[in-house]
């Protein structure tokens, strides 16, 4: 057994906690040293999507301490930087995660031992309300307890400044040195008075949904298709508070809830995963719109910051888009309506990251708007809002991995938001005939047929994370020259920060956050993406794939093409 981490463990053992945590971490010490290791050889770390791991006994884990500890770190480091402030203000959301409240008690009353006013929601609440809430009661930070989309027996701590956003470099790391710096949970102010701490609710809600409907853009289409069949499930999260209050406020009438789904449950019941990324996740929701014919399905994550959609293809069958595939249909939406109503001014702009397709980039370039690519996490994409901020107009955002978001008060992916556009847009396609598929083969032929695909290699524990380095040394340092057969002509480095055009072998330094990223593009215009996932133990590869597509009525054939393209290049790759 590694002495550090028996070392860390006795230390548990040994030091100020309940007896039911000291309990946990002496069965692991007896009966399960591999649990033992993962739990205790390194601490949990704010990644892409904040801090966020297993729940248990541990250093490497969701509990009390970690979180007492965690909220320590950044209350010691928000004194710093906001010294004049008095007293510094909170914001907290939570979940329909197990310990979900627990944790925001535990962190509310850290808080208000360090003389901070705390605003709790007093019920689970979607993520992006939480982002709202914190800039429209001028907090100077936030938290959202959650894990988003991760199994049931995760859970995680989102950390957010001042503007709403996730935070970024220097915070992220700062407040993890802060937290570094609390050798014990002796050091932890654990409680203050509970007048500090402020319930809020239903009056946010109000003022949140009103900003949301002022972003419909064909208000007059949607009295007209009113009755469009919606299917909707909240996966046993937070969406069900607001998705069908916000879909009933833009005026839609045929909201079918998929019921054994409404009901907030941390254990997820009803799936493998509450993810809309995947595909059995929909399957209630697929089952309940073959039975009424309905429309188009949604589905959102437990913290409602992400949302899948289904919807009938050519052949009048029932397909799930993934994440680039409903960023396409989004936005061309949104900035055909904005060239329509000639609101473009020639100083708006939109922003995608680094692994979602560049479709989005042929669409923003097609109507003249300005566009930026930023590293993989929704906090890249607020980070470019606020440096544009009073300069330019942000029109709307996208990862491929299901985030959106339209509008800038809210600065982070926002699935309510995103429902109620994803329905309008349905409803102004509906309004000429046409079904979304139709333009999403539309969108196709004019841009080129762009395909998406994604692997995840899941590497667990201490091991696993060392795997998951060692390959992107590998990669780095014995990069691939041919891929499926096409050279590659470019590899772009995120981490060191260049360039490389291997035809003319010249260097360009690039300008981003320093991040473990690699881009690969072939010759044929292909393009793949590798990087670590900043919050599970995955090594994730991006695949991006195009081919002309002339004629609608080749759609199959050019879709085949390019499914047999992405795992040609998988293949060769030796994934899997």
């Amino acid at each position: 057994m590694d002495e550090f981490v028996l070392s860390r463990a006795q230390a548990w053992i040994d030091g100020n906690f309940d007896d039911q945590t000291k309990n946990e971490v002496k069965d692991l010490m007896e009966n399960n040293p591999v649990g033992l290791t993962d739990a205790f050889y390194r601490d949990l770390e704010f990644g892409t999507g904040g801090l966020r791991g297993i729940m248990g006994a541990g250093t490497n884990r969701m509990n009390k301490y970690t979180v007492g500890m965690a909220t320590q770190g950044l209350a010691n480091y928000l004194k710093k930087m906001f010294p004049d402030i008095h007293p510094i203000k909170m914001a907290i959301a939570y979940d329909s995660r197990n310990n979900s409240r627990f944790f925001a008690q535990v962190t509310s009353e850290v808080l208000t031992g360090n003389d901070f006013t705390v605003y709790l929601f007093d019920d689970i609440r979607p993520t992006p309300e939480l982002s709202f809430a914190i800039r429209h009661l001028h907090c100077q930070s936030g938290i959202m307890i959650t894990a988003s989309h991760n199994p049931k027996e995760y859970n995680g701590y989102k950390a957010y400044w001042d503007d709403g956003a996730q935070m970024i470099a220097p915070h992220d790391v700062n407040v993890i040195e802060e937290a570094k710096k609390i050798t014990g949970i002796d050091e932890v102010r654990w409680y203050g008075p509970p007048e500090k701490i402020l319930s809020i609710g239903k009056e946010i809600d109000g003022i949140y949904l009103e900003k949301l409907a002022a972003l419909s853009l064909a208000p007059d289409v949607i009295r007209k298709q009113k009755n469009l069949k919606i299917v909707y499930t909240p996966l046993h999260g937070t969406g069900r508070i607001l998705v069908p209050a916000i879909l009933a406020k833009f005026g839609f009438e045929n909201v079918t809830i998929v019921k054994e789904q409404a009901i907030p449950d941390g254990n997820f019941p009803t799936l493998r995963s509450p993810n809309p990324e995947e595909h059995d996740a929909l399957d209630l929701a697929l089952r309940k719109a073959k039975e009424i014919d309905a429309d188009l399905i949604m589905a959102t994550d437990p913290d409602a910051d992400r949302v899948g959609i289904a919807l009938k293809n050519h052949k009048g069958e029932f397909v799930l888009l993934n994440g680039n595939q409903t960023a396409a249909l989004l936005f061309y939406y949104i900035l055909f309506q904005w060239n329509e109503k000639k609101m473009l001014t020639g100083n708006e702009f939109i922003v995608k990251t680094i692994v979602t397709t560049e479709l989005l980039t042929d669409i923003a370039r097609n109507f003249g708007v300005e566009y930026f690519d930023v590293l993989t996490g929704f906090k890249f994409i607020a980070d470019i809002i606020r440096r544009n901020e009073n300069k330019k107009t942000f029109i709307v955002g996208g990862e491929e991995s299901y985030g959106y978001l339209v509008g800038d008060f809210v600065r982070d992916k926002d699935a309510v938001g995103a429902c109620a556009m994803i329905a309008e847009t349905a409803a102004f396609i509906a309004n000429q005939g046409k079904s979304m598929f139709d333009l999403l083969i539309n969108i196709y032929q004019e841009f080129s047929f762009y395909k998406e695909n994604l692997v995840s290699v899941t590497k667990k524990g201490k091991t696993g994370a060392e795997e998951i380095q060692q390959l992107m040394i590998e990669y780095r340092n014995h990069p691939f020259t041919s891929i499926n057969n096409s050279q590659v002509i470019r590899i772009t480095d995120y981490l060191l920060q260049k360039e490389i055009n291997l035809i003319t072998r010249e260097e360009i330094l690039i300008e981003f956050p320093v991040s473990d990223v690699l881009q690969f593009v072939l010759e044929d215009g292909s393009k793949i993406s590798v990087r670590p996932s900043g919050t599970e133990p995955k090594i994730k590869y991006y695949f991006g794939v195009k081919e002309k597509l002339a004629d609608k009525l080749n759609f199959d054939e050019v879709d085949k093409k390019l499914d047999e393209k992405i795992e040609n290049i998988i293949a060769s790759m030796h994934i899997r």
